[in-house]
């Protein structure tokens, strides 16, 4: 197993208001490729990030497991400077650029990235999973705790179930993800399709990334391991948060 730690640049020319972080989204949502199922199981890459917001730092990890048996074949992290401010739906300018430089860090192909956010299912139908799966070309799924502001229908109490979580558009509800029940009798999680995976397939990837707990072990492990990166750059007696 590999683990580095990277020091991340903004890039240059990044966006620096709301204004060119919209134009980018616009530019960069057409090249989403939802007609394609998404790679067979083999490597599965959970991203995270953790901010220190009162140094303005964000750090990034990326943890590549086997999808067969969820074992660690992989890790990086990288730290940065945020790159834009709190925005919602304006949340993958935050995070991008430490995200790409943490995959570009990694020793092997990250296969499957999973991102903890979303992918459609965004006001602008462009997440960070999306967003990421468009710069690097990867197959991207999201998997959020929380709906955002879309619509579901509670699924049945059993593990697997689940229902299609909707956008109220004028022309009738859009499927823009799904509530999936990852454990019996506990809250769902929302998956969707971030870039070249079919949302039937993004769930399958889900549930057998979920065995014992709610969340899927890629977002699991990395949600540790940028907490622990930052903690060892965090001067005594701060307090990080994601």
């Amino acid at each position: 197993m590999n683990t580095s730690l990277n020091t991340v640049p903004i890039p240059a020319g990044w966006p620096a208001t709301e204004e060119q972080a919209r134009a980018v989204q616009d530019e960069l949502r057409g090249r989403v490729v939802l007609d394609e199922p998404g790679p067979p199981p083999g490597s599965v890459t959970g991203v995270d990030v953790a901010y220190d917001d009162e140094r303005d730092v964000v750090v990034a990890a990326a943890v590549v497991l086997d999808a067969a048996t969820l074992t660690v074949v992989a890790e990086a992290t990288a730290v940065g400077q945020v790159s834009f401010p709190y925005v919602p739906g304006l949340l993958a300018f935050r995070e991008i650029p430490a995200v790409l430089a943490v995959l570009d860090a990694l020793p092997c192909p990250p296969g499957l990235v999973v991102c903890d956010g979303y992918g459609l299912a965004h006001p602008r139908r462009f997440g960070l999973a999306s967003h990421l799966g468009v710069l690097t070309g990867l197959p991207t799924i999201g998997v959020a705790k929380n709906p955002f502001t879309f619509s579901y229908e509670e699924p049945g109490p059993r593990r697997g179930s689940a229902s299609p979580l909707l956008a109220g558009e004028p022309t009738g509800p859009e499927e823009v993800g799904r509530a999936l029940r990852t454990q019996d009798g506990v809250k769902p999680v929302f998956v969707s399709v971030g870039h070249r995976v079919s949302l039937d397939n993004a769930c399958a990837h889900t549930l057998a990334l979920t065995p014992k707990y709610r969340l899927p072990e890629s977002t699991r492990r990395a949600d540790s391991l940028c907490r622990r990166a930052l903690k060892e750059t965090t001067p005594s007696g701060a307090s990080p948060v994601d």
